[in-house]
């Protein structure tokens, strides 16, 4: 996509799928095809979470409750027009900037990270959830104001807007939710029109950028993640355990799987999280190479639906953050398969509705109620 295409891309107004009597869906403000893939990866996510928890009813159990609080949030977020979002981008990315220094100061410290703050009325809450959302709606509201394609100048704020959090987030430490925070952020600059001398600049600047964060930025666990990404027998029963272990579960697996309920390496324990970040593995060692197939197709589906209501809408604001939400949910799936298949260090990125867990539900879900908004609403 060359800067003039990005630049089409953000600017150009398309009708597709306009000029028709509203239906009950647009009503109620729902899209139908989102609302199905979620419901059928959803249940996928509570079929394979049975089995990896060893047949666990009560966290099944658990696990509906934060599907239907999900949901909830979802419908909620999707009746509110993106006018609303946008006039309050600034005060909900200020206030995010707010709780993560709070959580610097007096945050909670559970095990070796200081990443959660207790407020009263709302118990604990993780901020650096809140960001995921936040980072690309103010990145959208910033440049739907300027020029397009973006100048240095706006290229330079947006990247200030982007580091400031980022860093507060690495700093807890959480490197996984900091790369999905920054890529979530580079995608709306992308999508604004960024010119490929600038995107060269960046990747040529990655090198030393590395190097320095290798040195100075990274913990020592950190490193030796991405060491036993380089060589996981180094360490077998230590450091390369996990990687061992789910790489085992995938392969045992095969073209079809060993059947439900008959995996070994989660129900014997050898899987590490089987049933949150390496919830993949479980799910591959009993459907096989098809049932992984499948489940990327609705995955597939998923985000190709996302990025058809992106392309259908014309407000600048709405298009470049229904992109990064896009985009952002590529990157879940992408960084968590690939970690848990061994080609990319393990950061505690979880597989988007099929690993254990409410917060990263909700918040996911919360996306997709922004994505429903923007194409039920239109341009209000």
């Amino acid at each position: 996509m060359s800067s003039n295409q990005q630049y089409r891309f953000s600017r150009q107004s398309h009708h597709l799928g306009r000029d028709f009597e509203p239906s009950i869906w647009h009503r109620i403000h729902i899209d139908p095809w989102l609302m199905l893939l979620l419901l059928t990866i959803c249940f996928i996510g509570l079929t394979i979470l049975y089995s990896a928890s060893t047949q666990d009813m009560d966290m099944v159990i658990r696990q509906v409750v934060s599907y239907g609080v999900a949901f909830t949030v979802m419908f909620g977020m999707a009746q509110i027009p993106p006018s609303f979002y946008r006039t309050m981008t600034p005060i909900f990315y200020l206030l995010g900037l707010l709780l993560l220094v709070l959580v610097d100061l007096i945050g909670e410290v559970r095990m070796g990270a200081q990443r959660w703050i207790n407020l009263p009325g709302f118990g604990s809450v993780q901020p650096s959830e809140f960001m995921r959302l936040g980072m690309p709606m103010m990145c959208a509201w910033f440049l739907s104001k300027r020029d397009l394609p973006p100048r240095l100048s706006s290229v330079a704020i947006t990247l200030a807007l982007i580091a400031i959090p980022v860093l507060l987030i690495a700093k807890e430490p959480d490197l996984g939710t900091s790369i999905l925070v920054a890529a979530s952020g580079i995608f709306v600059l992308f999508l604004a029109g960024l010119p490929w001398w600038m995107i060269g600049s960046a990747i040529a600047l990655l090198i030393p950028l590395a190097a320095f964060a290798w040195e100075f930025l990274l913990h020592d666990y950190q490193r030796t993640r991405v060491l036993t990404l380089l060589d996981p027998e180094a360490d077998a029963l230590g450091a390369g355990w996990n990687i061992m272990q789910s790489k085992t579960a995938i392969g045992s697996g095969g073209l079809t799987g060993k059947g439900y309920l008959e995996g070994t390496q989660s129900h014997l324990h050898f899987l590490p999280e089987g049933h949150t970040d390496f919830i993949i593995a479980a799910y591959s060692e009993e459907f096989g190479l098809l049932g992984v197939m499948l489940l990327m197709f609705f995955y597939a589906c998923l985000m190709l639906r996302a990025l058809y209501i992106t392309y259908v809408n014309t407000d600048t604001y709405s298009r470049l953050l229904a992109g990064a939400i896009s985009l952002s949910f590529f990157v879940y799936v992408f960084v968590n398969v690939g970690m848990v298949g061994g080609i990319l260090p393990v950061v505690g990125v979880p597989l988007p509705f099929i690993s254990y867990g409410g917060t990263a539900v909700v918040t996911l879900m919360a996306g997709f109620g922004l994505l429903m908004s923007i194409h039920t609403h239109g341009n209000r």
